[in-house]
Formats: C-alpha cells, structure tokens, sequence
C-alpha cells in the first residue's frame, strides 16, 4: 500500500484586529472524523481525498486538522504552540508514509511567528528528512515564501477569487503528489516576488484585469513540462515582513528558462497594472446620501469589517450613519455583539429590548443605543450555502428595529454569502439595503438585480483603503503605502 497523511491547519489573520485569537476560534479535528467530515465538503481535502480514493493500492492516513471559525485577529503563541504541537505529533505518529499533503492557507501569523506554515513545513521536514514528497495547497491570499517553498515538493493554489476552485486546487495538488511518488516528475520552481498591493474589482479573476495574469499561469501550468502555476496577491491585513504579490511557477527541470522567462514578464504585466487593480471606495456619509434617494436594492458594501478578511465584525459605523441621517429605507444589518444577543435571549422572542450595539471586540467603534423587537433567536449553528462547511456563529438574535433589521451574533462567521442571513428567515431581496461585510461574493448571493452596490471607505481593520491601516511589519517600499517604488523583477528559483 501506499500510504499518504493528510493534514490541515487554514487560517488568515488580520493583525489590524485587536483581538487575539486562540484555539477555540479553530474547529479541531483529528483521525477518522477529519477525513470523515471532508469527504462530503467540496474544500481542498475532499478533492485531494477523491483522487486518493481513485486508487485502490492507496492507504489514507487521517491526521490533524485545525480550520479557523472564520478569519481572525492574529493568533496567540500559546494556540500557536498547541496546533503546531499536535500537527507534528500526527507527522510523529503516522507511520511509514509514501507521501504527505497538506492544506494550508498561507496568511497565518502569531505573536512571534510571521510565517506559521513556513514553520509547520520546516519542522515536518525535521521528522520526515528531505526525500519525503510533501504536496501543499494555499490560498493565494497567502504569502508566499521561500522558506515554504523550499519544504514543500509541489504546491497549487487557487486560480480564482472570489474562491470557487477549493475542491480542485486540492485535486491539483493530490494529482501531483501521486505523480512525484510514482517518480514522473522532478519539480523546478520559480518565485517573483512583486511590491504592491491589490484589492478591488478588477481583482475578480472571471472578469478583471488580475484574471489575465492569473490564465497565463494557467496556460503555463498545463503546458508541456508545466505543473503548476498561480498568482498571490497575498493578505494587506496581514502585516508580516514578507508581505506582497508573487508569480509562482512549477515545472520539470527542462522548462527552468522558460519558466523564468514567462514568470518574469507575467510579473511585469501585473506590476503595469497595478494602479487599476485597487478598490474604488465611497465616503460613508456619501453612501448613504446616495442610497436614501435610490428606490431599487443597494449593496453596501463594509470591507473593512470582513470577518472572512480577519476583522472583529462588530463594526456599527454604517448603523450609525443610518440613524444619524434619518435613512427610513429598510436595512440588513451583521452585527457581532455577544452581550446584545444575551440581552435578546434573556427577554424572549417578541419582547422589546434597549440595548447598545457595536464595539463588542474593536475599540474603534462606538456602542450605539437601538429599542427594537426580538424576531429570532437561534443557535447559530449553520450550514454554509456555498460549500456545505459547518459554520458556528453562537447564539443569534434578529432585532428588529424600526427600518433597521440587525442580525446579532456572539461569534464572527464568513459573510460572503447569504447563509447568515437565510438561516435566520432574513431574505436579503426584501430589504432596501443588506450591508455585505465581504469584499467579494458570488454576483447572485447579493449583487445581481440591485441597483447600485456602493464600496464604503468605513473604518475597520480590513480596510481597502490600505494606507489608512498602519503597517509596520512589512518590507518597504510597497505600493500603495508608499507612492515611490521601483520594481525591477527577480526570478528566484528554488
């Protein structure tokens, strides 16, 4: 038998949040019941498992998972050092093994750890030695480094954002670590590291400008002597010192040249375009002048407080705006307040409550006070509509007040798709305007039949306007924090 371990540690973090995050922010699984668990979710795991399982001399063995809740603030030591501990202890503990995959996300740091998969795949390295074929999938939203490269043996990444390629970038990288077992193939890899930062519209790889560079990775990929390929345009809201965009290609040792050659001028391509690939904002005070005297639906649109992104998702900024401009238009509104929705719970469906709201977790927001009505109250407990994950918001309130219908929740979960919302009976297309705290959704989940969507220059530890965040980790000069940056490509080859 051939006998692969599969383990998964996935996390982004925003160090902008004030929170620190610790291990009860992460769904731990382990053995059986982490392959168990994938095996019905189209993420990277359940597409490398299907490839596994397409081969009957193949042994899975079942190791260690720990996935973030959502994105969060970054991560203490001490929860770094216990998933780093078990992670490795299923490395330990494994057996002889033919092959190991991994999936990993790419933007996770701690206190005192900048590269936390770098880490994970240095110290695996040190219990299985340097011949051990190691496959690796990312998000490329992730950082790329050399120390990741180095003490992985071929790596994919996703091809799309918004994400809807997790079950085959995992289908990718099992494909090639069956390949690399079987001796097939001898990777080469090339790396360009690019000083800039992108957000925004055009870095929609279906529709936008980043999508050209993204399909000349792809062409390369599936190319002759090509294996795998991909853009990073990393995580702004991760300050780490090697934070920035990169052109990743993977190829046999025959195509080295041209690997280089074609990373380089994919990198030059991204880097002329760079001014175009940044997120056009609207003031706050204008959006909502704006939405009042519309009549059809409204997207607004609060990046800055993307839980998926690493925020806190407290974030009432846009509530308050409503209120203090007297909006009457009807209002979806994702709030996290644990102490709101106690409040809620301890009063019962149908009471009317006074409480403040916002500002639970970031100190930048200011508790506001509402009265409304308790509509809903639910475990929180949900179902994701986009990928069938298991997500836990904790206990959840829907308040209605006035115009305003606020969904209170006790813990922050990904909100780039509608799953909050519908599993609390509120349907985004009833209401005027639904603040989408996401930077990018799948057009049908809001976008699609509205009659404006407005990106709001609101505060918020994942911002868009990323020269208002404050780095102070990563390597500069780098653009758009700093208006003066030369760049000349290197192609770094591993």
């Amino acid at each position: 038998m051939t006998r692969i371990l599969v383990n998964e540690c996935k996390q982004e973090v925003s160090s902008f949040n004030p929170v620190i995050a610790g291990i009860k922010d992460f769904l731990v699984q382990r053995g059986d019941a982490f392959v168990t668990y994938h095996r019905s979710v189209r993420n990277e795991v359940g597409g490398a498992l299907v490839v596994f399982h397409s081969r009957p001399s193949i042994e899975i063995v079942p190791g260690y998972s720990a996935r973030g809740i959502t994105s969060s603030g970054t991560l203490s030591n001490g929860a770094f050092a216990q998933i780093t501990a078990d992670f490795l202890d299923a490395v330990r503990h494994a057996g002889k093994l033919d092959g190991i995959y991994f999936a990993l996300h790419g933007a996770l740091a701690a206190e005192d750890v900048e590269d936390c998969e770098g880490h994970l795949l240095e110290e695996t390295r040190k219990i299985v030695g340097r011949e051990m074929p190691i496959a690796v999938s990312l998000d490329l939203h992730g950082i790329l480094t050399d120390r990741i490269l180095q003490h992985s043996s071929v790596l994919t990444v996703f091809h799309t954002n918004p994400h809807v390629d997790f079950y085959q970038t995992g289908e990718r990288a099992a494909r090639l670590l069956l390949r690399l077992i079987d001796g097939e193939i001898h990777p080469v890899t090339v790396r360009v590291p690019i000083p800039a930062l992108v957000r925004g519209p055009e870095c929609i790889t279906e529709t936008g400008l980043f999508g050209q560079c993204v399909r000349r990775a792809i062409d390369f990929e599936t190319s002759p002597g090509g294996l795998s390929g991909g853009l990073f345009i990393g995580n702004p809201f991760t300050d780490v010192a090697e934070l920035c965009s990169n052109v990743f290609l993977q190829g046999e040792r025959g195509t080295k040249e041209c690997m280089m050659t074609e990373a380089v001028s994919i990198a030059n391509q991204f880097w002329e375009l760079r001014e175009r690939m940044q997120q056009p904002l609207t003031s706050l005070k204008e959006s909502i002048r704006i939405a009042k005297l519309l009549r059809g639906r409204v997207v607004l649109v609060d990046a800055a407080d993307a839980p998926s992104s690493g925020a806190s998702g407290d974030s009432n900024a846009i509530l308050v705006e409503l209120l203090r401009q007297g909006c009457t238009r009807s209002a979806l509104i994702p709030i996290v307040d644990p102490i709101a929705v106690s409040t809620a719970f301890a009063a019962g469906v149908g009471a009317t409550i006074k409480v403040k709201v916002g500002g639970a977790l970031d100190g930048r927001f200011i508790p506001v006070t509402v009265t409304g009505r308790v509509r809903v109250l639910s475990d929180g407990q949900l179902r994701s509509e986009s990928f069938g994950e298991a997500w836990n918001a904790g206990p959840t309130a829907v308040l209605e007040c006035g115009c305003n219908t606020l969904v209170l929740t006790t813990r922050a979960v990904n909100l780039y798709d509608r799953t909050l919302f519908l599993a609390t009976g509120q349907d985004p297309n009833r209401f005027d305007m639904t603040v989408v705290k996401s930077p990018l959704c799948q057009p049908h989940f809001f976008d699609d039949g509205a009659e404006l969507r407005l990106d709001i220059d609101a505060p918020g530890s994942t911002s868009a306007n990323v020269r208002s965040l404050g780095h102070t980790r990563a390597k500069r000069p780098l653009y758009p924090l700093d208006s003066d940056v030369h760049f000349i490509p290197e192609a770094r080859l591993i």
